[in-house]
C-alpha cells in the first residue's frame, strides 16, 4: 500500500509540474501581449498603407476584412470546440488513470489468482514468466517516450538556437513537454518563443520559421521518432506500430494513439509464447525469423 501511494505521488508530482509549466508558459505570453499587440496594430497600418498604393480603399479593405471574419467564424468555433473537446476529455483521462493504477496495484494478487484459475496446471510457470515480461514490455515502452521527449526537445532547442532566438533550449523543452497534452499543449508550447522572435526580430520571417521548426519536429515525432524508437524497445516493426497509432488514433482517440502501442507489444509477447501463433508473432516482429 505504501509502495503504491508513494509511487502516485511521484506521478502526480510530475504532472503538476507540467501542469506549472503549461500556466507558466501562459502567463508569460500575456505578460509579452502588449508589445506583441503594439507590433500587431503596426503591421496592420503598414499593410493597410501597402493595399491602398495597389489601389484598395480602406473601406473596401474593411469591408473584405468583415468578409474574411465572416465566412472563417464557423471555422474558427469548430476548432476551438474540437480542441477545448480534447483538452476536457484528456484532463479527464489524466485524473482517472491513478485510480485505475491504484486499483490494478492494490488488487494485482488478486487478478494473478484469477489468471492462475484460468490457466492449465502445466502452463502456469509459462503464466508467470509472461506476466514478468508484460511488466517489463511497459517499462521499456515508458523509457522510449521518455527517450522521445528527449530528443524532440534536443531537435527544438537546436532549430531556435540556430534561428537566433533567445532562450533556445529551455523554449525547446518546454515545448516538448507540453505536447503531452495533445492540441493545446504544442500550441501554447510555442506562443512565447513565436512572441519573442517577433519582438527580437524586426522581421515576420522569424515567427513563421519558429511555427516551421515546431511543425517539422511534430512531424518527425508523429511519423519517424516515436514508431522507431517505441518499436525498438517493444520489438515490433516500425509498419506494425504506425498502424496501431492509427488504428488506436480512430477508435479512442489521442488516448488510443499512445495506448495501442503497448498493447500492440503484449500481443507480440503473447505471440512469441504460443506456438499457435507464430505465425502472428513474424508479422509484428522487426524482421525476426523463426
Amino acid at each position: 500500500m505504501t509502495a503504491i501511494i508513494l509511487s502516485l505521488l511521484l506521478l502526480a508530482v510530475l504532472l503538476f509540474g507540467i501542469l506549472a509549466l503549461f500556466v507558466n508558459q501562459v502567463l508569460a505570453f500575456l505578460e509579452e501581449w502588449p508589445r506583441i499587440e503594439g507590433r500587431l496594430d503596426a503591421s496592420w497600418v503598414s499593410l493597410q498603407n501597402y493595399l491602398t498604393t495597389l489601389g484598395l480603399t480602406l473601406e473596401q479593405q474593411n469591408v473584405w476584412m468583415s468578409s474574411m471574419a465572416e465566412q472563417s467564424s464557423g471555422g474558427i468555433l469548430s476548432v476551438i470546440k474540437g480542441t477545448l473537446s480534447a483538452s476536457a476529455s484528456t484532463a479527464i483521462f489524466i485524473v482517472l488513470i491513478p485510480v485505475y493504477v491504484f486499483l490494478i496495484l492494490f488488487y494485482r494478487a488478486h487478478w494473478v489468482y484469477v489468471l492462475h484459475r484460468l490457466w492449465p496446471d502445466e502452463r502456469r510457470e509459462r503464466l508467470v514468466e509472461m506476466l514478468r515480461l508484460s511488466v517489463r514490455t511497459y517499462y521499456s515502452f515508458i523509457k522510449g517516450m521518455a527517450f522521445i521527449y528527449l530528443i524532440v526537445g534536443l531537435l527544438n532547442s537546436i532549430g531556435l538556437f540556430i534561428l537566433g532566438i533567445p532562450y533556445a533550449f529551455v523554449f525547446g523543452f518546454v515545448a516538448s513537454i507540453l505536447t503531452f497534452i495533445p492540441y493545446v499543449g504544442i500550441m501554447v508550447g510555442s506562443l512565447l518563443p513565436v512572441a519573442m522572435a517577433w519582438i527580437t526580430y524586426d522581421s515576420i520571417w522569424y515567427p513563421v520559421g519558429v511555427v516551421g521548426i515546431f511543425a517539422f519536429v511534430q512531424y518527425l515525432e508523429a511519423n519517424v521518432i516515436f514508431p522507431f524508437a517505441v518499436s525498438s524497445r517493444l520489438n515490433v516493426n516500425t509498419l506494425v506500430m504506425l498502424l496501431a497509432i492509427f488504428t488506436g488514433g480512430l477508435l479512442w482517440g489521442v488516448s488510443g494513439m499512445i495506448l495501442f502501442v503497448p498493447f500492440v507489444g503484449i500481443l507480440k509477447l503473447i505471440a512469441d509464447n504460443n506456438p499457435r501463433w507464430q505465425t502472428l508473432a513474424i508479422l509484428l516482429g522487426a524482421g525476426d525469423k523463426r
